[in-house]
């Protein structure tokens, strides 16, 4: 449990964030009472959240590791990255390749401090804060400048965030703009939390938009998501639930349930 004695101005204990809870649901300690009374409440109504949660880690790391191996990337920009934990990307690029490069991104303050910790003896990664929508403001970043080079291939990852895009911020056009920065070879992957189920998406949309005081967009559908990848050679095995892609093992945990899934995949410019 993090020490609820630390509490630097920046960071507003009492109002539950997305990166603390996800923290949370995978099992961290980087997370206060009000984001642990917020999960709670959530599993509740949607019971597989944290199976989900786990779920999602493990194919951001089999994406990472596939890109890199497979693909030969060594340059990863990871937007909304969340709280540091184990098998981060730049562990998993950095074991096919130490020369791997990677910036995260994260408006959320605990962020910055921590993965900053983590990474200050490791000068081929870096944590800027920043909101994940203003591109210009990622892309031009000193530290971002200082890693990434535009003019080799590049893998931008948005897993599990386009959810905390409202409609109005356009999520699709978002991901449209950072692809037209990237030079062909380069990866964009994808996914957010999607349901079939309209009671659903109207109690997760609202309760998290409540709970996070208003650092929320919506839970969408399938044909939502598929509009992010437009113009894009989505790799096989498609755009799926997550824990279906490119599985390395049978033995992964399984949702129970499945109110609500994480879906997506991996598109190439070309």
């Amino acid at each position: 449990m993090q020490n609820e004695s630390w509490s630097p101005d920046a960071i507003d204990t009492k109002v539950p964030s997305v990166a603390r809870m996800y923290d949370f649901f995978l099992g961290g300690d980087d997370n206060y009472q009000s984001d642990r009374d917020a999960c709670e409440q959530l599993l509740k109504q949607v019971p597989s959240t944290k199976v989900l949660a786990v779920n999602n880690r493990r194919f951001l790391q089999r994406v990472v590791r596939t890109l890199a191996e497979d693909y030969g990337i060594r340059q990863f920009v990871d937007h909304g990255s969340g709280l540091p934990t184990q098998n981060n990307v730049h562990q998993v690029a950095q074991a096919v390749d130490p020369e791997s490069r990677v910036v995260y991104v994260d408006n959320d303050p605990i962020v910055l401090a921590h993965g900053r910790a983590l990474l200050e003896e490791n000068d081929r990664t870096a944590v800027i804060q920043a909101d994940m929508r203003d591109t210009d403001g990622i892309l031009g970043h000193a530290e971002t400048t200082r890693l990434i080079d535009f003019g080799k291939p590049v893998a931008a990852l948005f897993v599990s965030v386009m959810h905390c895009i409202p409609d109005e911020d356009d999520p699709a056009g978002l991901v449209r703009r950072v692809a037209e920065r990237l030079v062909p070879g380069s990866f964009l992957v994808v996914c957010q939390l999607v349901s079939d189920r309209p009671e659903i998406r109207r109690f997760v949309t609202d309760f998290m938009a409540e709970a996070t005081g208003g650092h929320w967009g919506r839970v969408r559908e399938e044909h939502e998501v598929t509009e992010y990848f437009s113009g894009l050679q989505i790799l096989e095995p498609g755009l799926v639930e997550v824990s279906t892609w490119r599985p390395d093992t049978e033995l992964a945990r399984v949702q129970q349930t499945d109110e609500w899934i994480e879906w997506g995949g991996v598109g190439r410019l070309v």
